[in-house]
């Protein structure tokens, strides 16, 4: 699917969901476009002397509820339909948590994967550059997103700083940073183990046996590979697993710890273990009872819903499932945990990380784990109320929560002047 067919699909469901409920045209109207659209070119030096022409974007969804947020992707796919459309999923998903945080997204077009570190950090430090006051800690705060990490973060903060910048607190301009520079206990896994606490919350609620069940998991990047360490600690067995370079199966199950570890040092399934690679198709068509997807959107749609065993499909990546796809996967009887409810624990962390440097403050990663789940747990219990009570999908029910508290902010703050 296109990243156009993606922003009109985010688009669709908003409109789906809006015209359920009584919000007012003009509010509706707002959230239908990013409120800012950020577009910028600059020029890198590289290692060999040359130069290289970047694009970079940052679209600005909306911030009734707080500051913009959302993550910063390096990808060869980044595209302004992606960004906008990611930009609205993060309104959507902060609004659902109920942190105070508006909806952001960015990234640059490139292969990170093809630059030194020092090519890297170059980059970093230009696009922040660029993107000058559009950015800060109580404006626009930037995470980590596909492509990069804790140190990109950090990289971006440093040069915020070093920029001229005056505002305190220049550590809350990101958040996703090194413990050593700002960064908060728990964010590294947040996204990963929060996607799992609703797991978790789900099997209690089916009354789920999670210590004998078997599932599969789509990506072992950061999100993928935490989320298969949590798993595996509540004793379920990973039974398959696939990334770009194909599948890997094993019933009799695959070590979590050693396989994240090789990913960690290889970025690639070949060669795990001794075991043979086989296709894409051949892991949605594998045995088991939970599928994790965590790798990028418009992976199941109508040709790989038809194909899935499971029981559940976890969301951990933004919109993995396709429209299509998630219409066959409920017709069939499988329930899908969305996006916008079992990826937010990172949002959730960095929003802790927020108020840390706001603060400046430290908590104990048993002070953090205690509030996510204690967030996350609250979000899950609210969207399966209305999911039973208005007969909807987990996804609609989660959209309607959102929305209706976007609604209600709007109504009582107003629309200036």
């Amino acid at each position: 699917m296109s990243d156009r067919k993606l922003y009109q699909a985010v688009s669709d469901k908003f409109t789906e969901i809006t015209e359920q409920m009584a919000m007012h045209d003009s509010i509706k109207m707002i959230l239908s476009q990013p409120k800012n659209e950020i577009i910028v070119n600059f020029p890198v030096l590289m290692d060999d002397g040359s130069y290289q022409l970047f694009k970079g974007y940052r679209i600005q969804h909306n911030n009734i509820l707080g500051p913009f947020k959302g993550g910063i992707r390096f990808h060869p796919e980044v595209s302004l339909d992606e960004t906008k459309a990611l930009s609205m999923l993060m309104t959507i998903k902060c609004a659902l948590v109920q942190i105070p945080f508006g909806g952001a997204k960015g990234g640059i077009k490139f292969s990170p994967f093809k630059y030194s570190r020092e090519e890297l950090r170059r980059i970093t430090r230009r696009f922040t550059s660029a993107l000058g006051n559009n950015i800060g800690p109580s404006h626009d705060i930037p995470a980590p997103d596909v492509g990069t990490n804790s140190q990109t973060m950090v990289w971006m903060m440093d040069t915020y700083k070093n920029v001229g910048k005056t505002q305190e607190f220049h550590n809350a301009v990101v958040t996703g940073k090194s413990l050593n520079c700002g960064g908060s206990e728990g964010r590294n896994s947040a996204t990963g183990f929060g996607a799992i606490y609703n797991v978790e919350y789900w099997a209690e609620d089916t009354k789920f046996d999670l210590s004998k069940s078997t599932f599969a998991i789509q990506g072992m990047g950061n999100v993928g590979s935490f989320a298969a360490l949590k798993m595996a600690e509540n004793g379920s067995k990973l039974v398959a697993v696939n990334d770009y370079a194909g599948t890997l199966i094993d019933p009799n199950g695959i070590d979590v710890e050693a396989l994240a570890t090789y990913m960690q040092e290889k970025r690639t399934l070949e060669g795990f273990n001794g075991l043979k690679l086989q296709s894409r198709d051949a892991f949605f068509e594998a045995e088991n009872d939970i599928m994790i997807l965590a790798a990028l959107e418009n992976q199941v749609a109508e040709n790989e819903a038809p194909k899935i065993k499971s029981k559940l499909v976890v969301e951990g990546a933004n919109g993995p499932v396709t429209p299509e796809g998630e219409a066959i996967l409920l017709e069939r009887g499988i329930e899908i945990l969305p996006d916008i409810l079992t990826n937010a624990g990172g949002v959730v962390v960095s929003y802790f990380e927020w108020v840390q440097n706001k603060n400046s403050e430290s908590w104990e990663l048993e002070e953090v784990e205690r509030k996510l789940r204690k967030r996350l747990k609250r979000a899950f219990d609210a969207v399966r109320k209305i999911q039973i009570e208005e007969k909807k999908s987990m996804r609609d029910s989660c959209y309607l929560r959102a929305l209706n508290y976007i609604n209600d902010v709007y109504l009582e703050r107003g629309i200036f002047p």
